[in-house]
């Protein structure tokens, strides 16, 4: 093999190479951050471990909050409210690291 020839060969593979970087740059940059969603307006308050793989999450979605049975084969929906039945902050990052216990005792007065 001459020295054109191999330049000839590893030229493409250096181009093509760019443009994959160029596509995953691209993708970063424009897609949504990962774990929120500004569609929907979820966030996620508090999640409580009852075995391996298994928990309850309470979750703000809009102007809902919902307590989630989360496992490995799917999500439950346990109990629904809104949000002004709560008894919750309209401003929800206003509460200093709640605690599941609390928030779940407000929602099951």
């Amino acid at each position: 093999m001459s020295f054109m020839e191999l330049i000839k060969l590893i030229l493409p593979l250096l181009f093509i190479t760019a443009l994959l970087m160029g596509l995953l740059i691209f993708a970063k940059r424009f897609s949504l951050p990962k774990g929120k969603s500004n569609i929907l307006n979820i966030k996620v308050l508090s999640s409580q471990m009852l075995m391996p793989k298994k928990f309850i999450s309470i979750v703000k979605v809009q102007d809902k909050l919902l307590v989630l049975g989360v496992s490995e084969s799917g999500i439950n929906l346990l109990k629904e409210l809104s949000a002004s039945d709560a008894n919750l902050p309209e401003d929800i990052n206003s509460i200093p690291q709640s605690k599941f216990s609390d928030i779940f005792k407000k929602l099951v007065k």
